[in-house]
């Protein structure tokens, strides 16, 4: 019988109390309870996880220890297989969610409705709408929208540039700048136009060359009406009216409107001329005298005139082109307000006011105040005539007397009088027989007094 009840016992069906064993020894049936009547067997294993419990969250606070141990369970599972975290659908369904969010753009400007992973990239576009620049340089006043435009603008204040060039040493105030720069180098041209083809190095270079085709000019000058394809254009030509010139050389004193234009004259001082033609060898102190001088090899002229379709092979030789046919004079003179439509015409004009001759010859010591001036001086010695004519063959040490010899072949009188409608090959021409009609004679004779219309007059009186 002792038997029987152990077995049961051993199979949870029944509890071997003191009283139930005494019983048994008695050979005495014993008074058992069920299974509903007697309370859950007790063990070292469920006191002490009773124990654990009550530890962990508390002796007032209880816990089903069914739920404690699955929980346990599914945590060791997890640990002999990580690959069970995947089965979790609610902490992989938010981690995705999350991920998800992260790849939006989640802030949307309500004027335009361009979005924006961050709230602070929103926040600074919007200044583009209210024009609030809340970032003031403390150098010059100037404000910004951003921190991050100050911190550029106060590198000018500085002089800091602290992205170099591997390749040339060059430093750069922005980083952006430094990229676009070793293009240079590689000879990358990721920038393609659609219309024609051509490739850059620079976007600004690629943007610009593309109103050329749309013929988009948005920025006009209030003072004078002239267009402009970009602001910075804009804000260059607008130094010709206030005659501002930021940017001086430290070895002559002479002033730039632009910092391009002291880079290029410093290398006159220095000798230095590191952009060379692969074609003939001929070395230049600037980029863009370099790419102008190969189109003389290659025969390319892009720029055309819209009103006389002659082609130029730049921009600038164009803009002083069309001033023809404008009349556009916008370089007065400082000192006797003659006007001009070329900078450096009026450059050369003030030396005549001046007297400054800075270039000489170095052969027979003669000043000139043009460097074109003293180049064709100088074939004078040497017997160099590199410009001929295509009808006669006639040769000429400058290009200027080229052009006015054709004229004897062509029979062109481009310069007219506005009073008789007599025409010209040459504008000196003109210039002296419109003294006829004023009357003026400003070449006098210094022994007799006599006045002429002329200097050649003059010297043959």
């Amino acid at each position: 019988m002792m038997e029987n009840y152990q077995s049961l016992s051993s199979l949870g069906w029944i509890r071997m109390t003191p009283s139930i064993i005494l019983n048994l020894e008695r050979d005495e049936k014993p008074v058992v309870r069920t299974q509903q009547e007697h309370k859950e067997p007790e063990n070292p294993v469920n006191t002490a996880l009773d124990t654990a419990v009550s530890r962990k969250y508390g002796k007032g606070r209880q816990m089903d220890r069914n739920s404690l141990l699955m929980k346990e369970e599914e945590e060791e599972s997890f640990e002999i297989n990580p690959s069970i975290k995947q089965k979790r659908p609610k902490k992989s369904s938010m981690s995705a969610n999350k991920k998800a969010q992260r790849k939006e753009k989640t802030f949307t400007c309500p004027e335009c409705g361009k979005s924006f992973k961050y709230r602070s990239r929103l926040l600074t576009h919007q200044r583009n709408h209210t024009s609030d620049k809340p970032f003031s340089c403390s150098d010059c006043g100037k404000c910004f929208k951003s921190k991050y435009e100050l911190t550029i603008h106060q590198r000018t204040h500085t002089g800091e540039r602290p992205y170099s060039c591997s390749e040339c040493g060059k430093c750069f105030s922005r980083s952006s700048t430094l990229a676009i720069h070793q293009n240079f180098h590689s000879g990358e041209q990721p920038f393609a136009c659609t219309e024609c083809g051509k490739r850059f190095c620079y976007l600004q270079q690629f943007v610009k060359h593309q109103k050329t085709h749309s013929g988009e000019k948005p920025f006009s000058c209030s003072e004078c009406g002239k267009c402009f394809t970009q602001s910075s254009d804009l804000y260059l030509h607008f130094r010709t009216h206030t005659g501002e010139k930021p940017f001086s050389c430290s070895d002559c004193g002479k002033s730039f409107r632009r910092n391009s234009d002291l880079v290029g004259h410093l290398t006159t001082h220095t000798g230095d001329k590191p952009f060379t033609c692969s074609e003939c060898g001929k070395g230049f102190g600037y980029r863009s005298a370099l790419i102008a001088h190969q189109r003389i090899h290659t025969g390319e002229k892009p720029f055309s005139c819209p009103e006389c379709r002659k082609s130029f092979t730049t921009s600038a030789a164009l803009c002083s082109h069309q001033r023809m046919h404008t009349g556009e004079k916008p370089y007065p003179c400082t000192v006797c307000g003659k006007r001009f439509s070329h900078s450096s015409a009026v450059n050369s004009h003030q030396r005549i006011h001046t007297g400054e001759k800075p270039y000489s010859c170095t052969i027979c010591g003669r000043g000139f105040s043009q460097s074109s001036a003293l180049k064709t001086h100088q074939r004078v010695h040497t017997g160099e005539k590199p410009f001929s004519c295509s009808d006669c063959g006639k040769c000429f040490t400058c290009n200027a007397h080229l052009v006015l010899h054709q004229r004897i072949h062509t029979g062109e009188k481009p310069y007219l009088c506005t009073i008789c409608g007599r025409g010209f090959s040459q504008s000196s021409a003109l210039n002296t027989h419109q003294k006829v009609h004023t009357g003026a004679k400003p070449f006098s004779c210094s022994d007799c007094g006599k006045c002429f219309t002329c200097n050649p007059h003059l010297v043959l009186h």
